[in-house]
């Protein structure tokens, strides 16, 4: 079966990769497990509960299915590519399941759910003998999970918004945690109290704080602010959230 548009890569490997031989199958599938174990590395490296296994399976499957699809509709002349849809739901689901909500009401693993989810995209597109476009998905995507996170935490700090994660020794200094924050030229959009830590004998909440003083803005960051919080004596512990 012929890609249905001038492929640069395929025109370069020759016209037998256009084609579902078996040598062509090969080549695509040895791609796919190549680019996965890549991503893979990459988010294992970063302590990330889906490492390198998780990425290979997940683009080797989906390459697969895209060949038994092609090979099933080439076969029957019907253009019916069932296990291929079945293989993004199951991937979607997957990938879902792997989020998880912290004690800190923090959603950890969506980047990486995000990057299973593109790794099926990838191992679909090469199925396909798309190998251009496999290409230069694999290469946006691994530039972001690399080099993009640096200037997100650049973003997030100069943000005039941020949450912070607050466990005070006692509640009755919440008040007082309160008048500081507005002192410091902060505005408290909303304190949420985190019962995760009811018997820890700590106090601890979710404030979502904006900046409304203009030096502050200008001259101070996220990471500073909450340094100077830090020498609160009743603070145990604070820290801005992710998401």
């Amino acid at each position: 079966m012929n890609i249905f548009f001038n492929d640069p890569i395929a025109n370069f490997f020759g016209e037998w990769s256009s084609n579902l031989g078996f040598e062509s199958m090969l080549l695509r599938i040895l791609i796919s497990i190549t680019l996965a174990a890549i991503i893979g590395c990459e988010r294992a490296t970063k302590r990330h509960s889906a490492g390198l296994r998780t990425f290979m399976f997940i683009s080797l499957a989906s390459t697969v299915a895209m060949l038994i699809d092609m090979h099933i509709s080439n076969a029957t002349e019907k253009g019916l590519f069932l296990l291929s849809a079945a293989t993004i739901i199951s991937v979607a689901t997957i990938s879902v399941n792997s989020m998880l909500f912290s004690s800190r009401s923090q959603i950890k693993g969506l980047t990486t759910a995000a990057g299973l989810w593109a790794s099926s995209i990838i191992g679909l597109t090469v199925g396909a003998g798309l190998y251009t476009i496999t290409f230069i998905t694999f290469a946006v995507l691994f530039c972001g999970l690399m080099f993009f996170p640096a200037f997100e935490v650049y973003l997030k700090n100069r943000s005039n918004h941020f949450e912070v994660h607050l466990e005070l020794t006692n509640s009755c200094y919440l008040q007082d945690f309160v008048t500081t924050i507005r002192r410091l030229g902060l505005t408290i959009d909303d304190i949420e109290s985190n019962h995760a830590y009811a018997n820890s004998g700590l106090s601890v909440y979710t404030i979502a704080i904006s900046i409304s003083s203009v030096e502050l803005k200008k001259y101070k960051t996220h990471e500073e602010i909450i340094e100077a919080l830090k020498t609160l004596d009743y603070v145990y512990h604070i820290e801005e959230m992710h998401g």
